[in-house]
């Protein structure tokens, strides 16, 4: 039995962690495009930010100003036990948002949508989110993710649904105008992880189109070819535009973009994208039954789709 007073330390310091630490793969790319960018402005922005990022480390403090969405993603053994189950493990979800909120790790930008009320502390309704994926074994894997406002509301997050004439090249088009426009709304820091849904209702596509963004590794591919395809020509096409780091101009537009899909319906092809920011903020804890806990590295979400 996982005790609720671990699961709920731990809950915070993957809060803490995700919010202060930028993932190793995202260190990685941002040394790879530093040593690639040709562009001297565009190069300064991305040395820039990875030490304002080192520097949050170093004095504890949010790896951005906006600490986005709280979004959490259980991937829960199927034999798992937790002290008083799902329903103790959301309400320590939240209170682990609400202290990490209170500690400042988190800003209060949770509100009510149309009268504009402020609780405080991150904590409403349908906030923090919950998504689960259950697996075989007795453990519990946490993934916290900061889903940035800029990077979701203006322009980052777009859905059409494509004829079956219109086949790969109308999704490839289609993606390519949405990054373009998202770019000129001006708030999705470039260059962005690039999550792609295909298939699906339209909130299925939207909802891998995140999970792609924020929970795949940078460097990571698709087992399909045909779909580890598109993520090639994809990759090559966005870095052609020239649009660079916060849109100044230069060869590294996105970091990577990671293609998700579920079967459709014959009517046609929904597909959304979403634009996870370069500091693509996440963290990964791991609780086995017997109580020892590990970080991961990877959030491990895809494994066995």
């Amino acid at each position: 039995m996982i005790k609720r007073e671990l699961y709920q330390e731990v809950i915070f310091e993957t809060i803490k962690k995700g919010a202060t630490v930028i993932s190793k793969d995202v260190k990685e790319a941002f040394e790879r495009s530093i040593a690639t960018e040709t562009s001297s402005a565009a190069r300064e922005g991305l040395e820039k930010t990875l030490k304002s990022i080192e520097l949050s480390v170093e004095k504890d403090n949010p790896a951005c100003p906006d600490t986005g969405w709280p979004i959490f993603y259980f991937k829960v053994g199927n034999e798992c036990k937790l002290e008083g189950g799902f329903k103790a493990l959301e309400e320590a979800t939240r209170e682990a948002v609400r202290k990490a909120t209170r500690m400042g790790y988190l800003r209060a930008t949770m509100k009510h949508p149309l009268t504009g009320y402020d609780p405080g502390d991150n904590v409403g309704m349908n906030i923090p989110d919950f998504t689960y994926k259950f697996v075989d074994g007795e453990n519990i894997e946490i993934t916290y993710v900061a889903k940035g406002g800029g990077s979701e509301c203006f322009g980052g997050t777009r859905h059409r649904v494509i004829a079956f004439a219109d086949g790969i090249a109308g999704i490839e088009k289609f993606i390519v105008d949405c990054y373009i426009a998202s770019t000129r709304a001006g708030a999705i820091c470039p260059p962005s992880v690039l999550g792609v849904g295909i298939g699906g209702t339209a909130n299925v596509a939207a909802n891998l189109a995140k999970e792609a963004a924020c929970l795949r590794t940078i460097g990571s591919a698709h087992p399909e070819p045909m779909i580890h395809k598109i993520e090639e020509d994809l990759y090559k096409a966005l870095n052609s535009l020239g649009i660079g780091t916060m849109g100044t101009g230069g060869d590294v537009s996105v970091f990577a973009v990671n293609v998700e899909y579920a079967f459709t319906h014959i009517a046609g092809i929904a597909v959304a994208t979403s634009s996870n920011c370069m500091v693509a903020r996440r963290a990964t804890s791991r609780i086995n039954h017997d109580g020892s806990v590990e970080v991961l590295d990877s959030p491990n979400w895809f494994d066995g789709r």
